[in-house]
């Protein structure tokens, strides 16, 4: 040190691998009286990147305590690395930083998701419908054995918590309408009310609730599964379709099996307003069933029914269509069952909502 002026010298291989030995030097010197700095590059035989990086941090370092700098080299190659690195830094600054998220980028963003979310599912509908002419060309296309294996894991399997919960449905309406029933002296009319409201709405929606819930949830689980673990890639692979037999199988067997379904929901549901009926209203098995007949027409059984093939194509598709779109991790299968059955749940009420509008304007 000389006239307030620190002259630090540098020799051999300057790297990184260095770097710390010099850092370490320099962070026990005093620069408390020192107005000018020289980098003594001299004898410096190699330098690299991490030692111009280092330079200029410590240049910059002194310029923040007004102490002047200077470089002394000739050699050419170790200036062009201090000033690319010097460019980077500045370049690097300039970089742009991600402004905060407004609302309407919100809005935008979520509306543009459900944009191409329904772009897909359009696709799928498409692919599904092809698949489908193509069953319809003749009857050996079928694949009547896996369509059987799904009416029965999907649809037979579920009859006991349909009949159960259409039971338990059929009994709380009951009850709590005969309680305001008699308040009035119009406990009869618990027939009328009851076998509408449960072949007509009550009976189909509460089916098809339970069905997204435990089958079109597994549709999703299950395709989901094989797509994780590749299987679907080796059916193509091998020249086999998945659509026709994975998809198809599943959606014709539970557009088959929903109506009976909902035809086992109607008596069940019917079953627990008798109970209750006889019980709470003092009404007859007998002068049940006979009003049943006299003031409940056969269209609202038929209304019911007719709905099953609708609720059941829906529930299958989203069921299937949501396996198709679990990625590579199990975290999606979750995320996309999930998904499906409140999308399935959501389609079946909107889809009965048309129905009723629909049935109440003809008449029917």
């Amino acid at each position: 040190m000389k006239d307030n002026k620190l002259s630090l010298k540098f020799s051999g291989e300057f790297t990184l691998y260095s770097v710390n030995t010099y850092k370490e030097e320099i962070a026990k010197l005093d620069f408390l009286n020192v107005d000018k700095v020289e980098f003594d590059l001299e004898d410096v035989t190699y330098f690299d990147t991490a030692a111009s990086i280092f330079i200029n941090s410590l240049i910059k370092d002194f310029n923040y305590r007004d102490i002047s700098s200077n470089i002394l080299t000739q050699n050419k190659d170790i200036l062009d690395t201090l000033e690319l690195v010097k460019t980077s830094q500045k370049t690097s600054q300039k970089l742009p930083y991600e402004k905060e998220k407004t609302l309407i980028y919100a809005i935008g963003k979520t509306t543009h998701d459900y944009y191409i979310g329904f772009l897909a599912f359009m696709t799928f509908l498409g692919k599904l419908f092809a698949t489908k002419v193509y069953y319809l060309k003749s009857v050996k296309n079928i694949r009547y054995k896996e369509i059987a294996f799904e009416m029965n894991e999907s649809a037979i399997r579920a009859l006991g918590i349909i009949a159960l919960t259409s039971f338990l449905i059929g009994l709380v309406v009951a009850y709590q309408s005969a309680f305001q029933l008699k308040i009035y002296g119009a406990n009869i009319f618990i027939v009328d009310m009851l076998g509408i409201s449960i072949l007509r709405e009550l009976a189909p929606l509460m089916t098809a609730i339970v069905i997204a819930g435990r089958s079109g949830s597994a549709f999703t689980a299950q395709i989901g599964a094989m797509k994780i673990t590749q299987e679907l890639d080796a059916m193509k692979t091998m020249g086999f379709d998945p659509y026709i037999f994975l998809v198809m199988p599943r959606i014709i067997a539970l557009m088959i099996t929903m109506p009976i379904l909902i035809f086992v929901a109607d008596i069940m549901g019917v079953f627990g307003g008798v109970l209750v009926a006889y019980i709470d209203l003092d009404i007859a098995p007998t002068l049940f069933v006979e009003r049943f007949n006299e003031v409940v027409a056969a269209k609202h059984f038929f209304i019911g029914i007719f709905k099953g093939p609708f609720f059941a194509f829906l529930i299958a598709s989203i069921g299937v269509y949501r396996g198709l779109m679990v990625k590579d991790d199990t975290q999606s299968i979750g995320f996309n069952t999930t998904k499906s059955v409140v999308e399935s749940i959501f389609a079946v009420i909107v889809c009965d909502a048309i129905f009723s509008i629909m049935f109440t304007n003809m008449g029917i």
